[in-house]
């Protein structure tokens, strides 16, 4: 960790977030203080490597019923608050699938974690729902990390473009000051549309 601290000091890249799939909806046993365990070894990485976010991308893998997602809440922010000593670096879920692939389960889990330190780690291109764009406007404000994708995708409907201005002009509206990482998943070569993102992204910010 100090030789790749190093390396990237030396060659100008911030290492804004550290990222890594973890679950917390299993019950209580040795499956789930595995995953615990997991997440507070990376959290020291993170630390090390000088990152200022640990993005918890799969922190709430949905396993079962919709009958069993108000309990697999409870299970996910009782394990996003067990101690893990002074604060080194923020904690950050991402909206991804299971229990926080919508707004509501998401909000849900980082206003019952209560902590200043805790917060969202916002992919703007996850949310496949009627009002994608609404959704997003809704979690902005806790998002301390965020990664934009340039395609959108409405319940229902094919892939678009995202609206990088709406996008941007959302994340200044709430204030966000912080990370925007561009995640480029397109089919156009990324050699070729990555730098044109960039540029289009850099100028809007």
């Amino acid at each position: 960790m100090a030789a790749l601290k190093r390396h990237c000091h030396l060659v100008g890249i911030d290492v804004s977030t550290t990222p890594i799939r973890n679950t917390f909806t299993y019950p209580a046993g040795p499956e789930r203080e595995k995953e615990i365990a997991h997440v507070k070894r990376w959290l020291d990485v993170a630390a090390d490597l000088g990152s200022p976010r640990f993005a918890s991308s799969r922190a709430t893998r949905r396993r079962g019923s919709r009958k069993r997602r108000p309990e697999e809440l409870r299970r996910v922010h009782r394990g996003l608050r067990r101690p893990r000593g002074p604060p080194r670096v923020f904690l950050a879920l991402e909206n991804h699938h299971g229990v926080v692939a919508g707004p509501d389960g998401l909000l849900e889990i980082v206003k019952a974690v209560e902590s200043d330190w805790f917060g969202i780690n916002l992919d703007t291109g996850n949310f496949q729902s009627a009002d994608p764009y609404a959704d997003l406007a809704r979690c902005v404000p806790y998002a301390v990390t965020v990664q934009v994708k340039v395609e959108i995708q409405p319940k229902g409907g094919p892939k678009q473009e995202a609206d990088l201005p709406r996008l941007v002009r959302m994340l200044k509206d709430a204030g966000y000051r912080g990370h925007v990482t561009l995640e480029y998943e397109a089919a156009e070569a990324p050699l070729t549309a990555v730098p044109r993102y960039l540029d289009r992204l850099r100028a809007l910010l």
